[in-house]
């Protein structure tokens, strides 16, 4: 997700359900995905980063493990910050009982952003084993830790240090009331770790709390997803896992951008592109399965402009609340294949604007704005950009400039192609980070002609009909 992205504060809360906050869903995504490599076509496997932070006994490992067991189909691993405390002084040591362990300073930073780095490159990594009764690090005792699908970082100060917040593409807080945390942490410690309650309750006051209020409780703040009643939540549980399983189905160039959408992909989606990819395909053929895939690309655009409720009243005298169109919005389509997808927005859209844009291009970097026709009010639209094939994103990039030129702000522009090369998304998603980009396909990469592979040729001449 690029830096200049920045969230919609949103709030969502049910009797039941997790409170969403600023949804930065990336990935991301999150605003982790800020700190992401943005890769070629050939880049590794992107992972999904998830930290779980909240109080001393809140529930967070019993929501680590419901993710892990409701995500069964996927690999996933879990890492704990307790993991990384760093290892103690002599002098620290000797007055060990006076140390506070849920300070940001006890633990090793460094050494944990190393870890889930190499894990999001495919690495694996070996985390020590840490000796509690000496403070120590065993020097001889490590866990592999393979790269998974899902890593799961949780600690109580994972979104303390900003470094290890930005590794992240989903922050979730375990928010539990104070009492229920420290009943929680009194029988945990008395029976597991033999403590008496004189010490527990000690070292709460001491400690715990103080370092809840000054560092915890503050970064709550990052949060994507606030559990509240961690584990017992098991609606908010759902939605999490659920809303993991559509990322992890993503193309990695959706958790890197969180403005580009492909449409989701089923059997007779597939089935068209098959069709319009087959170079032996007849004309006719060619023409009505693009319309039909264009009609797909359109309609689901629209579902991205803004909308009004509305009430009417139904011919049975019931009130039914529902949604109003978005009405000012108009297409503009870059000549000549962009005309292809004006009949579909035009069947969508009763009445709809539509301005052309021609641009001429000499090999790939060169470019000329030849001709351009707009509406005089496109200042105060939404504006559909249609082209069936981003390639290099060069056109695309000056036919936005010349939108934006015309007032017309970043935000309310959707543009529309039935496939994208990776090169084409990274330029116009670096320049334009706040349009949106809706596809059907995202295909492999760009040839040295600067043609789409797989693809499906010269869109415009096949359509038209004036290919060889």
């Amino acid at each position: 997700m690029p830096e200049e992205w920045r969230p919609v504060d949103v709030v969502m809360e049910a009797a039941s359900g997790p409170h969403f906050s600023g949804l930065r869903f990336d990935g991301v995504l999150s605003s982790a995905s800020s700190s992401s490599t943005l890769a070629d076509s050939n880049s590794p496997k992107q992972f999904f980063v998830i930290g779980v932070s909240g109080g001393t006994a809140s529930g967070k490992t019993t929501v680590c493990d419901l993710i892990i067991q409701q995500l069964h189909d996927h690999r996933v691993v879990l890492v704990n910050q307790d993991s990384f405390y760093r290892d103690l002084t002599a002098e620290e040591a000797q007055r060990v009982h006076g140390y506070n362990f849920d300070h940001p300073d006890a633990f090793d930073s460094e050494q944990l952003v190393e870890c889930i780095e190499k894990l999001k490159s495919g690495q694996s990594v070996q985390v020590s084993i840490d000796d509690f009764k000496n403070h120590r690090r065993c020097a001889d005792n490590f866990r592999q830790v393979n790269a998974s699908d899902v890593i799961i970082l949780e600690g109580i100060l994972v979104f303390h240090d900003p470094r290890v917040r930005n590794l992240m593409n989903m922050k979730i807080f375990v928010d539990t009331d104070d009492d229920v945390r420290l009943a929680r942490r009194i029988r945990r410690d008395i029976v597991e770790r033999g403590r008496d309650i004189n010490s527990v309750l000690e070292q709460y006051a001491k400690f715990v709390k103080p370092a809840f209020d000054d560092f915890v409780l503050p970064a709550k703040k990052y949060a994507d997803v606030i559990i509240p009643r961690g584990g017992e939540n098991h609606v908010a549980i759902d939605l999490i896992v659920q809303h993991i399983r559509t990322k992890l189905g993503q193309h990695n160039l959706c958790k890197i951008y969180s403005n580009v959408y492909v449409i989701q992909s089923t059997f007779q989606i597939r089935g068209m592109h098959t069709l319009i990819r087959d170079r032996d395909i007849s004309k006719h053929d060619f023409v009505f399965y693009s319309d039909r895939l264009i009609r797909l690309v359109v309609e689901h655009g629209l579902g991205h402009l803004p909308f009004t409720e509305k009430q009417v009243v139904t011919p049975t005298g019931s009130v039914y609340t529902g949604v109003d169109f978005c009405k000012k919005l108009c297409g503009v389509s870059i000549i000549r294949s962009g005309e292809s997808m004006e009949n579909a927005l035009r069947a969508c859209c009763k009445g709809i604007k539509i301005g052309k844009i021609l641009i001429h291009r000499h090999g790939d970097d060169g470019k000329q704005l030849i001709y351009e026709k707009l509406p005089k009010d496109i200042s105060e639209r939404h504006v559909l950009l249609l082209d069936p094939v981003l390639a290099t994103g060069n056109s695309a990039n000056q036919a936005i400039d010349l939108l934006v030129q015309k007032g017309v702000p970043e935000s309310r522009i959707i543009f529309l192609n039935l496939i994208s090369a990776p090169e084409g998304l990274h330029c116009v998603c670096k320049r334009f980070p706040f349009l949106k980009i809706v596809t059907s396909e995202i295909d492999a990469a760009l040839n040295e002609e600067f043609r789409v592979v797989p693809g499906m040729g010269e869109f415009g001449d096949r359509y038209f009909g004036t290919d060889d």
